[in-house]
């Protein structure tokens, strides 16, 4: 078996799964973001009293980080009110971030455990060598009730990555390569296991980077096995007692794919797809009106620090927006200590709360008709990030920071020329 199929028979009770087959398995841990008030009234609705496990719950306040309307208040304000009732171990408030990053820092998240939360982009939790995957609200509640749901056995196609980029290359340019070929369609349901030295030699925030991705070609999950760099991290926050999980060495991949990454250049992902990738050229001199490092996807530290680099003792375009928004509090103290956040403000750059800002169209930077957002969060179909009638073009945080600071769509290959 593979390691995900063993997490998943461990969580059943079984010996064995296969693919195809259809499991009850118990939850480790289960989140709902404030999207999602609707698990508290399905929760009612089936006749709920109390969770399953007070401990293994969290609300997560992100997508409408700080509340930016009277209906978002009021979510916060119910939902509040279910943690207070359950009295829910974890709860991250407005002042938290953004859920994919706050739980791991949180120590929530650990190898061989299975994650449910109500947000899609739960498949980066496998950068930790955990199951994570994203469910609606009435499976949520049925977790919430009885701490177990079903799960169907995806089959586990492996992508390898060997190789050595450029220097200016992110795994964000990295995983737009991969999306590019495999395509938003090409891992429906599956589960994507990310091998090869490229991935071996990734820290922590690359390899959430490219887990955090794979749900952008379909999968219900991702999958890598833990290096000493992560295990060295859950070292620190972890308190829960934890066994990473081994594949068999004789399991065979459904499907296996190879990536040869060695001197790849800066990727973008053009309007409106995903996996519309290209090598991002200076040449066509697309004009921007905004750029956005921050989400699940480019708001770590790492992040923050590439798009410093590019801007430090300079200043944006005049008529450009860059808007920074760290992934989480911890990221934002860390970023001012090392003074990241003063050198993209000193550049002209707005800094707002952390979480999922604008990713969602929701606030705190959402785009008008015809406008332009090169930004490093992870979709660009129309509307996305405010008016369906604007474009966005995904990029690395570096290729972002370039893009801000010449006004167009920029190679960070081609600073030196310009």
């Amino acid at each position: 078996m593979h390691a995900i199929e063993k997490i998943m028979a461990k969580a059943a009770g079984k010996d064995h799964v296969s693919t195809g087959e259809i499991v009850m398995a118990k939850i480790d841990f289960a989140e709902i973001n404030d999207l999602y008030l609707q698990t508290v009234y399905s929760f009612r609705e089936m006749e709920g009293t109390t969770v399953w496990d007070k401990d293994k719950v969290a609300f997560v306040f992100d997508h409408y980080a700080p509340a930016s309307t009277m209906k978002a208040a009021q979510i916060h304000k119910e939902m509040r009110a279910f943690a207070r009732e359950q009295n829910l171990t974890h709860h991250f408030d407005i002042n938290a971030g953004v859920c994919h990053q706050v739980m791991p820092e949180a120590g929530l998240i650990y190898p061989g455990m299975i994650l449910l939360a109500t947000d899609s982009h739960t498949t980066t939790h496998g950068a930790f060598g955990a199951l994570g995957t994203g469910i609606g609200a009435t499976d949520m509640a049925t977790v919430l009730m009885t701490g177990k749901l079903w799960m169907r056995v995806p089959e586990v196609i492996e992508i390898r990555i060997t190789g050595n980029p450029s220097r200016s290359v992110m795994p964000k340019d990295v995983i737009l390569h991969v999306l590019g070929k495999i395509k938003a369609d090409g891992a429906v349901y599956k589960a994507i296991e990310f091998t090869g030295d490229y991935v071996e030699t990734l820290d922590v925030p690359g390899r959430m980077v490219l887990c955090n991705m794979a749900v952008e070609m379909g999968a219900k999950t991702a999958y890598m096995q833990p290096n000493d760099k992560v295990l060295a991290y859950l070292k620190e926050r972890v308190k829960t007692p934890f066994e990473v999980v081994h594949s068999d060495p004789d399991f065979e991949y459904a499907e296996s794919y190879h990536f040869d990454v060695e001197g790849l250049h800066p990727q973008v992902a053009r309007p409106a797809s995903v996996d519309n990738v290209f090598l991002l050229t200076s040449d066509e001199k697309i004009k921007v009106d905004q750029c956005f490092v921050g989400t699940c996807t480019g708001g770590r530290l790492e992040d923050l620090k590439a798009a410093a680099d590019v801007l430090r003792g300079k200043k944006i375009a005049h008529d450009v927006r860059l808007l920074v928004i760290p992934a989480s509090s911890e990221v934002m103290e860390e970023a001012i200590k090392e003074g990241y956040l003063t050198d993209l403000m000193q550049a002209g750059a707005t800094i707002s709360t952390p979480g999922c800002g604008p990713c969602l169209g929701a606030h705190e930077g959402v785009i008008a008709p015809g406008e332009v957002c090169v930004t490093a969060s992870n979709r660009n179909f129309p509307g996305r990030m405010g008016s369906p009638l604007g474009d966005l073009y995904l990029a690395s945080p570096r290729a972002v920071a370039a893009s801000a600071l010449t006004g167009y769509l920029t190679n960070p290959d081609d600073l030196e020329e310009v």
